[in-house]
């Protein structure tokens, strides 16, 4: 085994950077390529078809079934002539992936062979088998029939041949089965409820928008040694591993130059995501070895997820092509930091103001401070509720470790935000006008020009920050889909602006001027929600001793965390909005805590394997060897003598019984735990259980293997230890 583990270690070590073959043209000009946008709507379907679609997505209306006939017509012809053979329906299941299924764009003749057709009912609607996905009771198994249909505000692309489109994915009854569905209803509501307030400002406004702009991180492995580890393979992350004496302590890797061979990576994922729409723009190290960063432009919000979802795809094929695997779990290494997918979220008019914008005027900056009030009133109310929606078996790894924002919601807002909206609970309204953007800073340095200061700094520790003209969702995790945390954070801001804009009718109504009303409104907000605003060390323990006397969630269990999508305040939230109804939200919950179990048991099951299999078998070997030698040193020096030379060695040994007898103690306790929690049938205990009686058997399993790796001969260790895996040669 140990044979093995350094061939793969040399293996590695001796991989060179593959060339990339770059484009003669400038991105400009093979940017969307793959893609059935707007540009290739033009040239292939007819102009009435064409304005009818740009139409309909625009204000975000349906869609006849004769113009999706010609859609579905030129559509078929741009995707054949650029090599496609295929069709799917590509949608969002639950199960944090993407499905689909291929169809050929083949038709009998009726004279023994086959034309190439694509109709408007096979573009719009499709019927997927949904008894085998995540449904969380909704369908029984024996039930088969779903539905996916197209959206048509995501265009269409080409992966390997194959046409994708995008669509919903929703049951035969109707309840939706996938993280679209309920994302379209929640960018619906919070348009809707937007857009009213909104045209206090503007009457022009006909549509507010939802922005996204992800930070995506991720790790990158050698092929050869991801192979060597099956937990790696198995679970997305290693169960054991001691700490390398060097990591990220140094802090030498954050913004480093980049590695050859990852750079070349890099230029190829570029590639690749621009043909296919994908705006990316910034690439970086990140704080540990081997931990990169991505991100692109900011999109439309169903768009953007869309686009990430197809990244995490994206980027694992050219990783394999690159001799790399791509780690998107949030914590595959213990000791050094996890990987998050920072979430930049904002809403914008179709008039061109964006709200979270500060303005040149005091008028300007009322509908700034009036949204952004909003928003921490929203987060208040439902911090519970944002904090489920980031929870999962992955991310709990992550939150609260000094490298993540904490298992607390709270809002930053900075130093000028923080005065100005002090002095308006107070009823001052001078400091509306002092509210500005990015101000100059002079250095005493010649040759250094002006530096533009933002109106607030940032805060790493918070994990949802206002940073200048958006909010910043730290805690997503890297390995989620962003329209879980969306769909939770634009209804519940959606519910809050609905509430806003009555209260201030009912002012208007009663003969108050608009801007006295829209005042009293925020100042009473600001007071019932100024316990979310902390601009201080989310870190530090005195937080989490204030976050609970504030009243905030403090949960760290995940399975209890999931209970916050059931509360009365979450469930009157989600229906008054349209975005889930009450079964759906009951099945959801039923799915978290069975996928929360279902990783849990695939760890445990994994780490029971490789601590009896693996490593138990190695240490022993390893005991025999040094008990051979103390036998023969007694032969050598004699009882006396032979006991003082070899007492290093006894030592040695008495310290590795030790820790294979816990192995073996704490695996049996585990195995045993494990058995008791599955014959729970409540999938919420079954994952109270696990989270309580089997998580804690391996995190003791963990402690004692990674002892033995630091006595354990390294000849015979027989995985790649973290030196190895971390750093890219």
């Amino acid at each position: 085994m140990s044979t093995l583990r350094f061939k793969v270690v040399e293996e590695a070590s001796s991989r060179k950077a593959i060339e990339v073959k770059m484009p003669a043209e400038r991105p400009e000009v093979y940017y969307g390529k793959h893609v059935f946008n707007r540009q290739k709507m033009f040239e292939y379907l007819p102009k009435k078809t064409y304005d009818a679609l740009v139409r309909a997505i625009d204000n975000k209306e349906p869609l006849s079934r004769e113009v999706a006939d010609d859609v579905a017509e030129g559509m078929k012809r741009w995707a054949i002539d650029n090599g496609a053979r295929h069709y799917t329906h590509w949608f969002q299941p639950l199960t944090d992936g993407t499905a689909e299924k291929h169809d050929a764009f083949v038709e009998h003749d009726g004279k023994g062979g086959v034309v190439e057709e694509f109709k408007g009912k096979l573009l719009v609607q499709q019927e997927p088998d949904a008894s085998s996905f995540p449904s969380g009771g909704i369908r029984n198994t024996f039930e088969a029939r779903g539905y996916s249909a197209w959206d048509i505000s995501s265009p269409a692309f080409i992966i390997d041949h194959t046409l994708c489109i995008p669509t919903i994915f929703i049951s035969y009854t109707g309840e939706s089965l996938d993280y679209k569905t309920p994302l379209l209803r929640s960018l619906d509501a919070v348009d809707k409820a937007a857009t009213a307030v909104a045209r206090y400002f503007d009457p022009k406004v006909q549509h507010v928008n939802s922005f996204l702009g992800w930070e995506q991180e991720y790790f990158l492995v050698d092929e050869a040694l991801y192979n060597a580890r099956p937990d790696l393979v198995l679970t997305g992350r290693t169960l054991m591993g001691h700490e390398s004496a060097k990591n990220q302590q140094l802090e030498d890797h954050y913004f480093g130059s980049i590695p050859s061979r990852v750079a070349a990576f890099m230029l190829e994922l570029e590639l690749e995501s621009h043909k296919l729409g994908i705006p990316v723009k910034t690439r970086h190290n990140e704080v540990a070895p081997n931990q990169f960063e991505l991100a692109p432009i900011f999109e439309e919000t169903n768009l953007a997820n869309d686009h990430n979802m197809l990244l995490m795809s994206v980027i694992s094929e050219v990783a394999r092509r690159h001799n790399f695997r791509v780690l998107l779990h949030e914590k595959p290494f213990a000791g050094i930091n996890g990987s998050g997918k920072h979430n930049n979220w904002s809403l914008g008019t179709d008039q061109g103001s964006m709200l979270f914008s500060p303005g040149k005027t005091a008028e300007d900056n009322l509908q700034f401070i009036v949204f952004v009030v909003n928003v921490m009133a929203a987060v208040y109310r439902h911090n519970a509720l944002l904090k489920a929606s980031i929870a999962s078996a992955t991310n709990s790894h992550r939150l609260g470790a000094n490298e993540a924002p904490p298992a607390i919601i709270s809002i930053f807002t900075g130093s000028q935000l923080s005065n100005v909206l002090a002095a308006l609970m107070e009823g001052d309204t001078e400091k509306l006008a002092s509210l500005s953007g990015k101000e100059g800073l002079k250095l005493d340095l010649p040759q250094i020009p002006e530096i533009m200061i933002d109106n607030t700094d940032r805060n790493r520790t918070s994990p949802f920050a206002f940073t200048g003209n958006r909010f910043e969702f730290r805690a997503v995790g890297s390995s989620a889909n962003c329209a879980c945390a969306m769909i939770a954070l634009n209804s519940a801001v959606a519910e809050q602006l609905a509430e806003f804009h009555r209260k201030v009718e009912k002012r208007l109504g009663a003969g108050e001027e608009l801007v006295t009303a829209l005042l009293e409104e925020v100042r009473a907000l600001l007071r019932y929600a100024n316990d979310i605003h902390f601009d201080g060390n989310g870190y530090s323990d005195e937080w989490k001793e204030e976050a609970r006397r504030r009243g905030l969630d403090c949960e760290t269990s995940v399975p209890l965390m999931f209970d916050a999508y059931l509360s009365p305040s979450s469930v009157k939230m989600f229906t008054e909005t349209g975005v889930f109804t009450a079964d759906e939200l009951l099945a959801r919950n039923e799915i978290k805590w069975e996928m929360y179990t279902k990783k849990i048991q695939i760890e445990a099951r994994v780490l029971g394997d490789l601590a009896l299999n693996h490593i138990l078998p190695v240490a022993t070997r390893y005991q025999s060897v040094l008990v051979d030698n103390v036998l023969k040193l007694h032969a050598i020096f004699g009882e006396e003598k032979g006991a003082k030379v070899s007492a290093p060695d006894m030592d040695t040994i008495e310290s590795i019984s030790t820790h294979i007898g816990a192995i073996k103690e704490q695996t049996a306790c585990m195995v045993d735990a494990r058995r008791k929690a599955n014959k729970i049938e409540s999938e919420r205990e079954k994952a109270i259980a696990y989270h309580d009686t089997v998580e804690p058997c391996m995190a003791k399993i963990r402690y004692h293997i990674d002892k033995l790796e630091l006595i354990v001969d390294n000849e015979m260790w027989p995985l790649p230890k973290y030196r190895e895996l971390l750093f890219i040669r």
